[in-house]
């Protein structure tokens, strides 16, 4: 289930609300009891091989993106 980020501007405070992605848009209440509360925009970070063969970074061949548009 998503984790959604979310401050509330009657505080300060920061916390975190996992709920379903269809419920992605609904305000979420402060732990301390205040409704002004914003989302967050969180950013993800994925690593990992992703597939490259032999060991070659994922972006080897040169170009903007890989070498796999053909630049």
């Amino acid at each position: 289930m998503p984790r959604y980020e979310f401050r509330c501007r009657a505080c300060g405070d920061t916390f975190e609300v996992n709920r379903p992605m269809a419920a992605a848009t609904d305000p979420a209440a402060c732990p301390q009891g205040h409704a002004d509360t914003v989302k967050l925009l969180s950013a993800v970070a994925v690593t990992g091989r992703g597939g490259a063969a032999g060991g070659a970074p994922a972006s080897a061949g040169g170009g903007c993106c890989g070498g796999s548009c053909g630049c």
